[in-house]
């Protein structure tokens, strides 16, 4: 027999070739055959056509195990691969993923992790998930509006940057209060004129960053001094911003740079034309992770929390999956100053 006509060598239809066939994802077309998530029933009959065209057949043995869901979120960085990985080994990721993990295993889940790429946009399509968190999603967040389109439950650590994304439920990372507390510490270790560095990517982090350093300055008398760089820039964009806002401003006595990648840099062009920290010039920056403590010197940094953040993430989102809340905003704990040799 011809092996191309024999049945029992024919390929199995896989939910992946509906996907392809209909146009649309993989979780799409399960949420559409499986009646779960919020599909366009347009969308859904088409899918169901396609189904029946192909012969598609479920595997009943996965959907068993699944109990009607796929039992899998995803924890997300929408930071690009420069501030996210590299030598801090995914930092603020990895840091939120250990205790997301366990629990969301507490509540029968698995998480999948998703690190950022190089390379441009990630598509959901490979993934067959029930829910999503988001790390710090900016206005024009591709990968937000994404998870929304499909009707996916997402939780953004961060409160989304602008205002597109005002009904997605979040946690508050207290961003303003932060950086507040960081100039308060420099300002009483004896700086008389603070600059700022942060990314220019529209994050409501780096928003609340900027009101906080206007009141302090407005305060105090001092010259704004702030400058905004490409995130995708990584350590080079540290030593830039150092270089061109010592030139322009040699008046610099601090340099509070919140994207601990740039701050890096800023570190290595302080050492290269030996400015000494924290003599000549004094260095904090705001995620006390792996990059802060191995940085030299130290930096002073902010404890921001991440293990009861990211169980407040798993929280909203479970309570988002199931429908029966509608609660937007879960307030982190307090971050706690961590002083290093960068500001004594």
């Amino acid at each position: 027999m011809n092996q191309a006509t024999d049945p029992a060598r024919t390929p199995r239809v896989t939910i992946s070739d509906v996907a392809r066939q209909a146009g649309v994802s993989v979780t799409t077309v399960s949420h559409a055959l499986n009646g779960r998530g919020q599909v366009d029933p347009a969308t859904r009959q088409r899918v169901e056509e396609v189904a029946r065209e192909l012969g598609y057949t479920p595997n009943r043995h996965a959907q068993k195990l699944r109990g009607g869901g796929s039992n899998m979120i995803a924890l997300m960085s929408s930071m690009p691969f420069a501030v996210a990985g590299g030598p801090s080994r995914l930092g603020f990721l990895m840091e939120v993923a250990s205790v997301a993990a366990a629990s969301a295993l507490e509540r029968g889940m698995a998480m999948v992790l998703v690190p950022p790429l190089e390379t441009g946009q990630r598509s959901l399509d490979f993934l067959d998930i029930d829910g999503a968190l988001l790390i710090e999603p900016s206005a024009d967040d591709k990968l937000l509006k994404e998870l929304v389109v499909r009707g996916l439950p997402v939780v953004s650590i961060g409160k989304p940057g602008g205002d597109a994304f005002g009904q997605v439920p979040y946690v508050d990372l207290l961003s303003g209060q932060t950086v507040q507390m960081l100039l308060e510490h420099m300002r009483a270790q004896g700086a008389r004129q603070i600059a700022m560095v942060l990314g220019a990517a529209e994050r409501n982090s780096y928003a609340q960053a900027e009101l906080a350093y206007q009141a302090m300055v407005e305060a105090n008398g001092m010259e704004h001094i702030s400058l905004r760089v490409d995130e995708s820039r990584g350590e080079a964009g540290g030593r830039d911003a150092a270089r061109m806002l010592l030139a322009a401003h040699p008046q610099i006595d601090a340099l509070l740079v919140l994207v601990d990648v740039f701050a890096v840099g800023v570190a290595q062009y302080l050492q290269q034309t030996g400015l000494r920290v924290p003599q000549d010039i004094m260095l904090a920056t705001r995620y006390d992770g792996i990059r802060a403590r191995t940085s030299e010197p130290p930096l002073t940094a902010v404890n921001l929390h991440l293990d009861q953040v990211a169980r407040l993430a798993i929280d909203l989102l479970f309570e988002r999956m199931r429908r029966g809340s509608h609660r937007l905003v879960a307030p982190s704990p307090m971050p706690e100053l961590v002083v290093r040799t960068s500001t004594r």
